[in-house]
């Protein structure tokens, strides 16, 4: 199998570990109820310029319209797609573009030795709430009623394995594995703000790298958010394989640029 199908199968995967897809012949249709605000799991996705541009539009926005969410699309492979983009910004939407890389870690463990006063321990009952409390903490993660939600759903999926880094016992910053047959994708990778910038996050990087190796998986993945994130993972052995131009159109809310800053 090669990379780029890799990538596309494991990221569907994930969306289908907290959304329903519905497949339709222009592309998918994502939806989560118990969480309207929640972009990524409610959203229309197309990859591949439709044969009938209003048609679809008129179908994705009646869809999430009759359930009371934001109608939107994510779209790849953007260079492809600019009849269609010309059409939703025609039709109201909002758009933005954001390079999306993509990395692949080079299976080198990463050798860091981790100091007395920092633990990396695994989310189980028993500390829950701190590692919850992380998360909620990042607004590029949607804010606490988005992400408190989302976390409750991932913690209960057996594909997910959640890690908390503690700083003096205090919770500090997580990051969670998640697995899809023999491949491993890294998500939520967090740091209070007040302990950004001291090389927190590659100690949690190097535990991620160990359960890989035990696990035998064949491919580590992670999408950085963007370039200075992308930098930061590239010192622990992951490499840029591949960027994918990636579009977001709303017709309502923020967009997700906004969200990040």
């Amino acid at each position: 199998m090669d990379l780029l199908k890799q990538i596309n199968e494991l990221d569907f995967a994930l969306l289908q570990s907290f959304s329903t897809k519905y497949d339709r012949p222009w592309g998918a249709l994502f939806l989560n109820e118990q969480q309207p605000d929640y972009y990524d799991a409610n959203h229309a996705y197309v990859s591949e310029q439709p044969e009938y541009l209003e048609k679809v539009i008129d179908e994705v926005v009646s869809f999430y319209r009759s359930h009371s969410i934001t109608p939107r699309f994510y779209l790849d492979h953007v260079n492809l797609l600019s009849n269609f983009i010309a059409q939703l910004k025609n039709n109201g939407f909002q758009y933005e573009e954001m390079p999306q890389p993509i990395q692949l870690w080079n299976k080198e463990l990463t050798s860091l030795s981790i100091p007395d006063h920092v633990t990396v321990e695994e989310v189980n009952d028993t500390n829950y709430r701190d590692a919850s409390w992380v998360e909620c903490q990042i607004k590029e993660f949607g804010g606490k009623v988005v992400r408190e939600k989302a976390f409750e759903t991932e913690f209960k999926d057996s594909r997910y394995t959640h890690y908390l880094l503690k700083v003096n016992g205090k919770p500090s910053s997580t990051a969670c594995l998640f697995v899809h047959e023999n491949q491993g994708r890294i998500e939520s990778v967090a740091t209070i703000e007040e302990n950004r910038g001291k090389g927190l996050i590659g100690f949690v990087l190097q535990h991620i790298q160990k359960e890989a190796q035990t696990m035998r998986l064949e491919n580590l993945w992670v999408h950085p958010i963007n370039e200075q994130v992308e930098k930061v993972y590239s010192r622990y052995g992951f490499a840029t394989i591949h960027i994918l131009q990636s579009g977001h159109a709303f017709l309502d809310g923020k967009s997700i640029k906004g969200i990040r800053e």
